[in-house]
């Protein structure tokens, strides 16, 4: 019997449950053994991967509680620690955010094993990801696999300070005081505005429609 290990990390009780079913379900299909573990924040699952020497799989839902330091904003953040710290764990992100930047993002900073969109999602179809990423075949629910035949740009890419930058102007950080919380000078925090504007097609001066929008698309 195969044995491997596996981490869920959703903040949702229910949503981890069946999980762990359909884990058992493929447990019982393919002879399998799985040592599973359960974290529901960005803290928690921060601290299993650094206690962990070995983890075979990781589920990750995007939308997780920030860390209390606020070094980690979501669960990409947790996603891009786990292939710096356990380059070799298979990764399915399973998240609500079905937007074309956002789903582009992701695919860029994690590149996930298997990408699931959880309207997608029924128990045939989650058993089917968690058999073809043991298999070595990446798979990508319905909506993934429409929005990967969009044309994105290229350069399109929104990275954590990106994101960190966002994130503050969202509670309010002035502009004065971002450089003492981002690690870049102030011209270069005005530049990376207007890169994100340009990404977001927002016209207009004020940072409140850059907020709004990427808080719609899942960014923050």
């Amino acid at each position: 019997m195969q044995e491997y290990t596996v981490l869920i990390i959703d903040d949702h009780p229910l949503i981890a449950e069946v999980y762990e079913s359909a884990l058992l379900n493929v447990s019982e299909r393919n002879d399998y053994a799985f040592n599973i573990c359960m974290v529901n924040s960005c803290d928690a699952a921060i601290a299993a991967i650094m206690e962990a020497s070995e983890i075979d799989l990781v589920f990750l839902d995007i939308n997780l509680p920030k860390s209390e330091d606020e070094e980690f904003l979501s669960g990409e953040d947790v996603g891009i620690a786990i292939r710096k710290q356990l380059p070799n764990t298979k990764i399915i992100v399973s998240t609500t955010y079905n937007d074309n930047y956002r789903v582009h993002n992701i695919l860029k900073s994690i590149n996930p094993e298997a990408f699931l969109i959880k309207n997608d999602v029924n128990r045939k179809a989650l058993i089917s990801a968690i058999e073809s990423v043991f298999d070595g075949a990446p798979h990508y629910s319905k909506t993934v696999l429409k929005l990967l035949k969009t044309h994105m740009d290229n350069d399109f890419f929104v990275d954590k300070i990106d994101r960190q930058i966002l994130y503050e102007l969202s509670i309010g950080t002035k502009m004065i005081a971002l450089p003492t919380v981002v690690p870049l000078s102030k011209g270069g925090i005005e530049s990376r505005k207007r890169k994100l504007k340009e990404i977001f097609n927002v016209e207009n001066e004020d940072d409140k429609d850059l907020v709004q929008l990427a808080k719609d698309k899942g960014f923050i």
